[in-house]
């Protein structure tokens, strides 16, 4: 056959729906109920046809369909409103703009946002779990807010994949190609009308490019750098065909491509728009760590500035999150091919290998020479990073205390903001319905109006849940047909899926990633046990279960596997189902129809696990291990956790325990809550419990009040510490460059030579005041280049450690000989039982915001 010569098509509106256009593409109508309904209302076939995706919808038309449609006056007008809806969402003050009118110190003017996934729509599949759809998540929810985000991410030809599962129950993953001329992308280009083009150095004298689509997510950009580009050679072509795919190379490019490549299309993105140049870059997780060496590379190349002077700039700016509890987690590459890739010829100018390389280096105890690790790079690249629940922010500072030698676990500059969800993309439109008719509104954020939940009537709020619960049957009833025609199985093999769940059963949700921590097949422990449970004459339980495995996860796969063909038994097939392709579409139909929502990770491997709090805000309770956000807000009335067996190493026995432990509050507590009914057929235990959900996590659970939390926390003060280094062409950040190295030289020479105290006699009470006298030597350094302090705390019996530490710092008081100084200050005591201080010096500059980011500590 010939060369086939492809070129995309685009449907042609008449002016009167020339709207539907920018309705269309604008993925607002992905969480926006009634654009998705204006589509639909056209027509329902076509949209159910084009899996409610308005590109595809509106290319299914004819131009006679078209014009015919352009002839209905009511139809017009709901076209024109819902423009107007759109254009006022776009333009009208938020709040964010209040923010800024309220705080005199200013905001970031752009931030820019880059994660390796998005997850905004199943139309635009770029995700593979939780990390993408929190991103989708944070961007909308900006878009909300007004907060002046661009995101930043890669456009991979063949996404993640699409699983299917074979006869034996095995997944199978098939990579369906993407057009991205097909999808509500737009091609960045010059004035001139030719693609924008962004383009790094390769080994072996090679050249990457890459091209640029845009995502309009409400008010956000996403901009996605696509290297499926003419002049590339086959192998960089397919660096961005697949979404986590390929070997430590391919990945080492993709991120290179994220980082870098990722701040080079924001400056075209500032260039063609007039968009301002980001003043804060949030590297979300650290698959995008590079964009900081590329700031580094622009600032020496620009500036003059050496590569400290440069880090010192970039670092005040940069936000970095992480994401994992474990170290697999993380990328690592071999030091090595790192510098094979930014070393010799290909070295960036301004960013000698020997000093990138010990960005990324584990150069602690514990660390593995020869390595190359992306969030420790992050970490050292950024002055503000988080974890995303208070827990995990534990688990991070005891993951990365390492950087941070010399300080307590409590003091790793590393702080948490609890991920959330966003409520207009997770929350079935009946529930806001329930709201806009009883509590009168559907902006139940906006007007405070969580606590009205309560004047809900008991039976609406239970036929509503029925409803949202016979919509999730239907709904895996077509998906197991579906899915066992794929596994071969014939129509007339499949009457007994019309069968399967019961929308008056009390209805179990179990959805997400399959890595092992998580335990897919917990439940699985005790098979008879489990079977009772689901086919209890009285009081039954049914399970609606969906998972992906990463495709390289042999031991995923088996779990699956495992779970597939418990699922598959005759006896008990009606009452659990395993649904494949665990996808946006299908979340939209399980958070709402679940009545209880299972999770039950290994405690403390669970970063956030965000998948619950979608259920809560559609009235499911929660049924979880205390872990991510569960162990931060289980208030003991809005769901159920699950004991863990915690300090026991066998990890068999440690599963049968919780197992148990699973089994005995379903059976005990759960369902007989569930199927307790009053005279009206009503469980009002249960609605109880609904309604204190809604009350309580409702204001806590939501991306707004993330997005809020990282802009008063993080971006706010990011961008006026960046502004702060950048002022007067960077004379601060030369200046604490400066400082630093000088510190480092001199640090030896710096001690806590002796330490008096008084005040207090040998029964001191709550209330006395203890004087602090330390002889402190700072060789070369001067008194006012150090900070010193007393931290001071509760002195653990038979150990130097302190708990509940304090700090309070002490004043020059005398130089007594060179070099050599005291210090005074005093400690009120303020509460009962064992007490202990002691004093360390610290590094004081103006622009060192957090002390410990220098490493340097000199203790007593």
């Amino acid at each position: 056959m010939k060369a086939i010569r492809r070129f995309s098509v685009r449907t042609v509106l008449p002016a009167p729906l020339a709207p539907l256009d920018d309705l269309a593409s604008n993925l607002r109508w992905s969480w926006h109920h009634p654009t998705r309904e204006l589509f639909r209302g056209m027509d329902p076939d076509k949209w159910e046809q084009a899996k409610h995706d308005p590109v595809r919808f509106l290319s299914r038309f004819t131009p006679e369909e078209l014009a015919a449609l352009a002839a209905d006056e009511d139809l017009v007008g709901r076209v024109a409103a819902a423009q107007a809806d759109l254009d006022h969402y776009l333009t009208a003050p938020r709040w964010y703009q209040t923010f800024l009118a309220e705080h005199p110190d200013g905001g970031p003017a752009t931030i820019g946002y880059f994660s390796a996934e998005f997850g905004i729509t199943e139309a635009l599949p770029q995700y593979s779990g939780g990390l993408g759809i929190l991103a989708g998540d944070h961007l909308k929810s900006a878009s909300d807010l007004g907060v002046p985000i661009v995101g930043v991410g890669l456009f991979y030809k063949t996404g993640y994949f699409k699983q299917s599962l074979n006869r034996d129950g095995w997944q199978v993953e098939d990579y369906p190609v993407l057009d991205p001329n097909g999808l509500p992308l737009a091609l960045l280009t010059e004035a001139d009308g030719t693609p924008t083009r962004i383009t790094l150095d390769l080994p072996g004298g090679r050249t990457l490019h890459a091209h640029v689509w845009r995502a309009q997510v409400g008010r956000v950009p996403l901009l996605l750098l696509d290297s499926d580009v003419q002049e590339n050679d086959e192998a960089a072509r397919n660096i961005t065909d697949r979404l986590y795919g390929g070997g430590g190379e391919q990945r080492l490019q993709q991120e290179m491509l994220l980082g870098m490549g990722g701040v080079r299309a924001l400056r075209a993105w500032s260039r063609l728009t007039g968009t301002p140049a980001p003043d804060v870059y949030h590297c979300n997780e650290g698959h995008a760590g590079f964009l900081g060496i590329e700031r580094i590379h622009e600032l020496t190349v620009a500036e003059g500035m050496t590569f400290d002077e440069a880090l010192e700039a970039v670092r005040p700016g940069t936000v970095f999150t992480t994401h994992t509890p474990v170290p697999a987690g993380i990328d690592r590459f071999d030091a090595g091919l790192v510098e094979l890739y930014f070393g010799g010829d290909r070295a960036l100018a301004g960013v000698p290998i020997d000093r990138l390389l010990a960005l990324g280096a584990e150069s602690y105890e514990g660390g593995s020479p020869g390595v190359f690790n992306m969030a420790v790079m992050g970490l050292r690249l950024a002055q503000r990073a988080n974890g995303v629940s208070q827990l995990h922010g534990i688990v991070s500072r005891e993951m990365f205390d390492g950087l941070w030698p010399g300080f307590d676990d409590t003091e790793v500059p590393i702080t948490s903001i609890t991920n959330g969800v966003h409520a207009g993309t997770w929350v079935d439109h009946r529930v806001f319905e329930l709201a806009a008719r009883y509590i009168g509104t559907t902006e139940v954020e906006r007007d405070d109006a969580w606590h009205l939940a309560a004047t809900v009537p008991r039976d609406a709020i239970w036929a509503t849940k029925r409803e949202l619960r016979s919509g999730l049957v239907t709904e895996a009833r077509r998906r197991l047909r579906s899915s066992w025609k794929k596994r071969g199985a014939s129509p007339a093999e499949l009457g007994w899926v019309d069968d399967v769940l019961d929308p008056d059963v009390c209805t179990i949700g179990f959805a997400r990633r399959v890595p092992t921590y998580k335990r897919l097949t917990l439940m699985l422990r005790d098979p008879e046990r489990l079977k009772r449970l689901l086919l209890d004459p009285e009081r039954p339980v049914q399970l609606v279960i969906a998972g992906k495995s990463h495709p390289a996860d042999e031991t995923g796969k088996q779990l699956i596997q495992q779970m597939v063909q418990f699922a598959d038994q005759e006896d008990v097939r009606h009452r659990i189902v395993f649904l494949p392709n665990y996808d946006i579409a299908m979340a939209r139909h399980l958070y709402p129809g679940c009545d209880v929502w299972l999770n039950n990770p290994l405690r403390p491997f669970e970063a956030c696990g965000t998948s619950g709090m979608k259920a809560a805000l559609n009235g499911a309770l929660n049924l979880s291990i205390l872990d991510g956000w569960w162990d931060e807000w289980f208030d003991g009335q809005n769901g159920w956790a699950i004991p863990t067996a915690d300090g026991v190493e066998d990890a068999e026995r440690r599963d049968d325990l919780e197992a148990n432990a699973l089994y005995d509050l379903i059976e005990n507590q759960v369902v007989s809550r569930f199927y307790d009914r009053d005279e009206d057929g009503l469980p009002q235990n249960w609605l109880s419990m609904i309604v204190h959900t809604l009350s309580t996590l409702g204001p806590k659970v939501l991306a707004t009040r993330m997005v809020r939390d990282y802009t008063e926390q993080l971006y706010a003060p990011a961008a006026r510490s960046a502004w702060a280094a950048a002022s007067d062409r960077f004379a601060p950040a030369r200046d604490l460059s400066a400082y630093k190295a000088r510190a480092r030289e001199d640090w030896g020479g710096v001690h806590v030579d002796h330490v008096e105290s008084s005040g207090v006699s040998d029964s001191p009470q709550v209330g006395d005041v203890l004087h602090v006298t330390a002889y402190v030597s700072l060789g070369a350094l001067a008194p006012d280049e150090v900070e010193v302090q007393v931290v001071y705390g509760h002195a653990m019996r038979d150990s130097d450690d302190l708990t509940e530490i304090r700090t309070a710092d002490l004043t020059h008081t005398d130089t007594y000989e060179a070099g050599r100084h005291t210090f005074d200050g005093d400690i009120t005591l303020s509460r009962t039982g064992s007490f202990g201080y002691t004093v360390r010096v610290l590094p004081k500059h103006p622009g060192l915001v957090i002390p410990a980011n220098l490493g340097l500590v000199a203790n007593a």
